[in-house]
């Protein structure tokens, strides 16, 4: 669904370097190892919650003249059919949900019709309207983004969540979009230590070795389709990666490591978080700067990604349950942050 979601939204808004289709879907979540993770949102001051939905007094529908002359900024998206009616009635101005938003698991029943979008009340960013609640982040901070081709894709993540409950799993954009703006801010270069921290044990530098008839065929391969890309390091960079086939990695040159420091240091929050979740599901900086500087689409990086296990697969054949789920939660994960990033940017 997530990634259904993600296609909708591409297919009518113009992102630069991001031309792939998305087909893969899945419900299975991945854990990422990442500083940036915004599983660890801090605690709100009242009861458990990660996200609160208010209204603060602002209608669905600008009241300045200016606003009043945009065209209408509703999502116009097939949702499922609502039978029932508000959760939280029409007095109420408030709605906490549960922690366990960010976890994973189906939270409570849909409480809202309508989902539109409008302009910020500073006049520069996008929010996303649930009838007409202001969509907050977990610390109870208006979800004030980038762009409307943003807003648009998560207010769709939200048209689309059905009757019996809403299921966070389906929304990696949302996500995405809490942790850039309240935790990349937050940990910045704690993000960026530990990106380069596993610099050196990128899966790009990892190499099989060539004297071994078990291993000569990934070793080929990956001259075949990893080469190019270190290359293109070297002339992005000014520095080629050395490979080298030990578990625990190697050591690159301290002018590689610097330069992509310096790449990283230079993001704005949307783009570190995308590159840092690209990175976690990829084990590859590589890959996910690949992605940022639009040297890989989505369908080359994935491949690059699974080599290995594709190999193996074709080998000895594909696991149900195991394999077929991974294929599509990876693909998941690299499209929804490639669509992020490309969503987030100003054109």
């Amino acid at each position: 669904m997530a990634s259904s979601l993600i296609s909708k939204t591409l297919n009518t808004v113009k992102i630069p370097k991001f031309s792939s289709t998305i087909g893969l879907s899945s419900s299975f979540t991945r854990h990422f190892n990442s500083t940036a993770t915004a599983q660890q949102q801090p605690q709100s001051d009242g009861p458990s919650s990660s996200f609160t939905f208010s209204s603060d007094g602002a209608e669905t529908s600008p009241t300045t003249t200016e606003n009043n002359n945009r065209p209408d900024d509703s999502v116009f998206v097939g949702a499922p059919s609502l039978s029932h009616k508000s959760e939280t009635g029409s007095s109420s101005s408030t709605v906490t949900m549960p922690i366990s938003f960010m976890t994973g698991s189906i939270v409570g029943k849909r409480f809202y019709k309508q989902v539109t979008t409008r302009v910020s009340e500073d006049g520069i960013g996008w929010t996303v309207m649930l009838d007409y609640r202001t969509l907050k982040t977990p610390s109870k901070r208006p979800l004030k983004l980038p762009t409307l081709a943003l807003a648009k894709a998560i207010a769709a993540e939200w048209e689309y969540q059905l009757t019996d409950g809403i299921r966070p799993f389906t929304m990696p954009l949302m996500r995405l979009a809490c942790t850039a703006l309240e935790r990349v801010p937050l940990t910045r270069k704690k993000i960026i230590e530990h990106l380069l921290q596993k610099f050196n044990q990128d899966l790009v530098f990892s190499r099989a070795p060539a004297d071994n008839d078990l291993t000569s065929g990934v070793h080929d391969r990956q001259v075949e389709k990893i080469d190019p890309l270190l290359d293109w390091v070297k002339s992005e960079f000014g520095f080629k990666p050395l490979v080298y086939s030990s578990f625990f990695g190697g050591k690159q040159e301290e002018g590689l490591v610097n330069a992509v420091q310096n790449v990283l240091e230079k993001t704005d929050d949307c783009e570190l978080a995308a590159i840092d979740a690209i990175a976690a599901s990829a084990h590859s900086l590589v890959i996910a700067i690949g992605i940022f500087r639009g040297k890989l689409e989505i369908e080359e990086a994935i491949e690059l990604i699974r080599l290995e296990e594709d190999l193996q697969v074709d080998r000895w054949g594909l696991v149900e349950g195991g394999h077929d789920l991974d294929i599509a939660d990876l693909g998941v994960q690299i499209s929804s942050a490639a669509a992020f990033l490309g969503l987030s940017r100003r054109i």
